[in-house]
């Protein structure tokens, strides 16, 4: 089965593909008529929603997949959150993760974690939506090559390597974003 992933993110297609596995992922981008939708939801989820809907009103005749994902740190009372792409004025993966690693320059409290809202739109309107959550820390410096994001500064409750430190399949199984993505596939089967 095809399901198209209104993402541009090739970080997330490469998960997205893994994670799916026996399922053929689709990126909108092949779509002439895709246009990126404005994400200005104030949760993960209205933002997975509009990307969602924006993308099945492109699409229609296969199921749609979109997320929206970023880091929350409550010592900085949940930023990056829902602006983690965006989060420095560059915008960029190292531009975003010097950002925070200076607002965390002498913050005891490094706890954070990532969270997902992933939503899929079947052909006939269905609309599924779940969440996936991973608890862990941000460390002092980037290490690891792998991943993307803020992934080369987050250290997972119960492991000493960093996201980017992990091979892929190990940091798809507990990713935040391998979690809503499994528990998607764990519902399609009622659709088809």
């Amino acid at each position: 089965m095809k399901i198209v992933f209104a993402s541009g993110n090739s970080g997330k297609l490469r998960e997205a593909a893994e994670i799916f596995n026996g399922f053929e992922i689709v990126p909108i981008k092949g779509y002439p008529d895709w246009i990126s939708p404005e994400e200005n939801g104030s949760t993960f989820l209205q933002n997975s929603l509009i990307k969602a809907e924006a993308a099945f009103g492109v699409v229609r005749e296969l199921p749609v997949l979109a997320d929206d994902s970023g880091l929350v740190v409550p010592a900085l009372g949940g930023a990056p959150g829902i602006l983690s792409a965006r989060f420095s004025d560059a915008g960029t993966d190292k531009a975003n993760r010097a950002k925070l690693l200076s607002m965390l320059r002498g913050v005891s409290d490094r706890s954070a974690y990532f969270a997902c809202s992933a939503v899929m739109i079947f052909p006939d309107g269905s609309v599924i939506a779940e969440r996936g959550i991973c608890p862990g820390r941000i460390i002092d410096e980037e290490r690891g090559g792998n991943g993307f994001g803020y992934d080369p500064v987050f250290v997972p409750d119960g492991f000493s390597e960093t996201l980017a430190e992990l091979q892929e399949d190990k940091k798809n199984s507990l990713s935040h974003r391998g979690i809503a993505f499994r528990k998607l596939i764990s519902k399609i089967s009622r659709y088809y």
